[in-house]
């Protein structure tokens, strides 16, 4: 099959090399420093480029913030029967999107990035396909996360946004409020090292990427759980009760099971 990937950040050139044995790739990129650690595949700079190539599939790559621009700039150059597909975090104006096209669409979402999870060994993360995408669009992304060992998962846009906003935001929000009342440690404690390096790894990510997932519609009610649940905490602590606490960790035991 031949392949279009749009962008060669991390993930787009992870994709590149996962799927260049075994299909004809070309990647597109508006910044060719971004290319040149890219083999065996077609390397492109300009959206009239894709024309000759003739894609049959168009996994997006873009930054977020790009996602749609980047379909927009390719969509003149390719065939009517191409699937176009996206891999984004936040599926925010994308559901729209491909109502108002007329070509078959996929999206997904890998739940891992480069940041935290290991490439060579993905057997422990996820991805979700959405449900209302074309038939043989699901059928490779199915295939081809399943030959990474990825636990894939099938929801609807509203399920995959429902889930983000418990399974991204909640450790975000937690992460940032962590990070914004740390200062400097002479002697770092062991679980102090590893939430600094959660820290460390979420704010290495883009900006726009956080921001999305923080403001998906279905978070503000996680933030809502978050405080009540530190109100009791405080409470908690502030009146010294053993017994509450030890029936509060107990719930939280309970809860990570």
């Amino acid at each position: 099959m031949k392949i279009l990937i749009l962008g060669a950040g991390k993930m787009g050139s992870f994709f590149a090399d996962v799927l260049s044995f075994d299909h004809e790739i070309a990647v597109l990129d508006t910044d060719p420093r971004k290319l040149r650690f890219i083999y065996n595949t077609l390397r492109m700079t300009r959206p009239e480029e894709v024309q000759d190539f003739a894609p049959e599939l168009v996994i997006n790559a873009a930054t977020l913030k790009y996602t749609i621009e980047a379909f927009h700039n390719v969509l003149p150059y390719l065939p009517q029967t191409c699937i176009l597909s996206d891999i984004a975090s936040v599926k925010t104006g994308l559901e729209e999107f491909y109502r108002e096209r007329t070509r078959p669409y996929v999206s997904t979402h890998p739940m891992f990035g480069p940041t935290f999870a290991s490439l060579s060994d993905l057997s422990t993360q996820s991805a979700i396909i959405i449900s209302e995408s074309s038939h043989l669009g699901k059928v490779f992304f199915r295939d081809l996360y399943r030959r990474l060992k990825l636990n894939v998962f099938e929801y609807s846009f509203r399920e995959h946004d429902e889930t983000i906003a418990y399974s991204l935001s909640i450790p975000f929000a937690s992460t940032l409020v962590f990070a914004s009342v740390m200062k400097h440690q002479d002697a770092p404690g062991t679980t102090f090292k590893k939430h600094m390096n959660i820290a460390q790894g979420l704010l290495s990510e883009d900006d726009f990427l956080l921001t999305e997932i923080l403001f998906n519609p279905y978070t503000p009610d996680q933030l809502v759980k978050i405080r009540e649940k530190l109100k009791e905490l405080l409470a908690i602590v502030q009146d010294k009760d053993i017994e509450a606490m030890k029936g509060f960790l107990a719930q939280v035991r309970k809860n990570i099971e």
